[in-house]
This record gives structure tokens, C-alpha cells and sequence, in this order.
């Protein structure tokens, strides 16, 4: 009985022996037999990781191609912001300003740049100056607020004006204006715009719906990019961005509708319908801004607005859906934050 336990057992060794006898050409009981199937058993595991490999690589060039982004870039870098934004709006709301300010600010740098290189006269220094006192006017009150916006806009233009008859190399009339409205845009646009997140903010509770807006407008752009991709096949608006379909608008309306929902029951507390209409203001807006950012994209003939985030393109790549959406955002709380269980 032993003995025939003893030869079932010996039976998978004699087998083992006989393979790698045949694989390596060493006897079994030979220590290098051992060595020789490791080397084996390696090799076998790095060609398939590297089969594994170019087989991700090939699919993501495939993604990337239909997307016009690298995906697991843009998708890394999106954690890391949502992060930040998720940890000072929800733990301590004033430290969302160390990150709201420079973006902003940023975001008025590369729109002047990119106005620069398509041969706009824009004066940094003014642009610059104007937006730090708008952002700072955001904290004292509405007619502050407005009164500093006005006055903003007339310091870039003033000083576009002066800094032309300085120069006076005999540009045109028509190039002078273009100039001074291009100047005049960036401050309405951008640092207008982002003062509302700002405004928002020192608002009782003004910390949630900030945060909501800005979960709402992400929920459209990725609404829209998810169907898009998937099943996009008719063009919402081809002359202004040809890559925008009917199929990505409509989860874009699903997404933001789900989003507002949820949000306005669950965070903000308010009635369902007017989470709903929240949610549907800021497909709206979301949409409008990321159409007029292709428009003045197509019109600048630039595809990014810079190549500061890898994968997303610049600043204001990121912020055409969320800058406007802060409109209906901050006067859907003064309409509807009296609803809601928190006040």
C-alpha cells in the first residue's frame, strides 16, 4: 500500500523532472534545474506584462484619440483639484480662497496671453491689478463689489488707451477698439466671474452651495463627455466644436438634473423641485460657457488656452463651465437658500 503511495507521489515529480529535463536540458535533481525554471517563469511573466502593456497603450491611444486628451492624466489631476476643493469647502471654507485667488488670477494671465499671441494689445500689469481688487472688493459687500467691478474695467481700458497714444505707431482705429474690448472682456469674464465663487463663500451656508454648483457643472461636462464618447454620433454645434453631440448634451441634462436632485435633498436641503431647477440653471450656464470658450478658442484659432494642466489644457479649459454657472448659482441661493432646513 506505501509503495503504491509512494509511486503516485513520485508520479508528478518523474513528470516535473522530465519537463524541465526537456526545457533546459539539466537533470532535475541538479540545483541550476531550479534556477533554469525561475528564469523561465520570469520570462514567461514579463512577456505578458509587456504584451499587457501594449495592449493598455494601444486603448488608451485609441481613447485619447476620440477624446483629444490624454484621459488617465486629465483623470489624476481632477482627483488632486476635487480634493483640494472637497477638503477646504467642507473642513474650513475660508481655505478655499489660497486656491479660488491664484486660479483666478491665472486664469486672467492665460486669457492675456493667449489674446497676445493672436495679436491683441493687452496690458498685463492692468489686468492683473484690476482682478486682485475685485477679488479683494468680494468680501465687503454687493455695491463695493459692483462699484470696484466698474472701476476695474475703466483701468484697464484707460490704461490701453494711454499706453497706445505713448506708443503711437499709427494702429488702427478698428484694432485700438478690439484691443480695448478684448482688455475689458477678461475682466467681465474671468475675474467677474470668479469673485461670485468668493461672493458666495462669506454667505451663510454659502460654502455648500458653492460646493454644490461646482459638483453640478462637473457632473455636465462629464455628462456630456461620458455619452459623447460612448454613442455621440449627431453634432450639437460643428462650427463652433465639433466634437459636442446631441447624445452628450442629453447626459449632460441627465447628469445634472440626477446632480441637482441629490444635492438640493440631501446637502442643501431644500425641496426636491428646487433642487431640480438648480440643477437645470446650471446646465444652462455650464453649456453656454463651455460653448463661448470654443467660440473665442475657434476665434483665437488656439485648441487649449495653455498647457498648464496636462491632459486639460489650461486654467480656463477647466473653468468655462464652472465661471458662468456661479451666476444662477449665487442668485438661486439668495431665491432659494430661505427653503432650505439650514437657515
Amino acid at each position: 500500500m506505501s509503495e503504491d503511495a509512494s509511486g503516485d507521489a513520485a508520479g508528478p515529480d518523474t513528470s516535473s523532472s522530465r519537463s524541465d529535463l526537456r526545457r533546459t536540458g539539466v537533470p532535475a535533481g541538479d540545483p541550476s534545474s531550479f534556477q533554469a525554471h525561475v528564469k523561465a517563469a520570469r520570462t514567461e511573466f514579463e512577456s505578458q506584462f509587456e504584451r499587457a502593456r501594449v495592449e493598455f497603450e494601444e486603448a488608451n491611444e485609441r481613447l485619447n484619440a476620440r477624446s483629444g486628451r490624454n484621459l488617465i492624466m486629465a483623470t489624476l489631476i481632477g482627483l488632486a483639484i476635487g480634493a483640494v476643493v472637497l477638503g477646504s469647502l467642507l473642513f474650513w471654507k475660508w481655505a478655499f480662497i489660497a486656491f479660488a485667488v491664484p486660479l483666478c488670477l491665472l486664469g486672467a494671465l492665460e486669457f492675456t496671453r493667449a489674446l497676445q499671441a493672436a495679436g491683441r494689445r493687452i496690458d498685463l500689469a492692468a489686468q492683473l491689478s484690476a482682478g486682485v481688487a475685485v477679488l479683494g472688493a468680494a468680501f465687503v459687500g454687493y455695491l463695493t463689489h459692483w462699484f470696484v467691478i466698474f472701476a476695474a474695467v475703466v483701468l484697464v481700458v484707460v490704461w490701453r488707451l494711454v499706453a497706445q497714444m505713448a506708443a503711437g505707431d499709427g494702429r488702427r482705429y478698428g484694432d485700438v477698439v478690439n484691443d480695448v474690448l478684448a482688455g475689458a472682456l477678461i475682466q467681465l469674464y474671468v475675474v467677474f466671474h470668479g469673485s461670485l465663487a468668493l461672493v458666495l463663500l462669506r454667505q451663510d451656508h454659502g460654502e455648500l452651495w458653492l460646493l454644490a454648483v461646482l459638483i453640478i457643472a462637473v457632473a455636465v461636462d462629464t455628462g456630456a463627455y461620458a455619452s459623447g464618447v460612448a454613442i455621440g454620433r449627431h453634432p450639437m454645434a460643428p462650427r463652433i466644436s465639433p466634437n459636442k453631440t446631441w447624445e452628450g448634451f442629453a447626459g449632460a441634462v441627465l447628469a445634472s438634473l440626477v446632480a441637482g436632485g441629490l444635492l438640493g435633498v440631501l446637502m442643501l436641503q431644500i425641496p426636491l423641485w428646487a433642487g431640480l431647477v438648480l440643477g437645470a440653471a446650471i446646465l444652462v450656464s455650464a453649456t453656454v460657457g463651455d460653448l463661448g470658450e470654443s467660440l473665442i478658442k475657434r476665434d483665437l484659432g488656439i485648441k487649449d488656452m495653455s498647457s498648464f494642466l496636462p491632459g486639460h489644457g489650461g486654467v480656463l479649459d477647466r473653468l468655462d463651465s464652472i465661471l458662468p454657472s456661479l451666476v444662477p448659482g449665487l442668485a438661486l441661493y439668495i431665491l432659494l437658500n430661505p427653503l432650505s432646513a439650514l437657515s
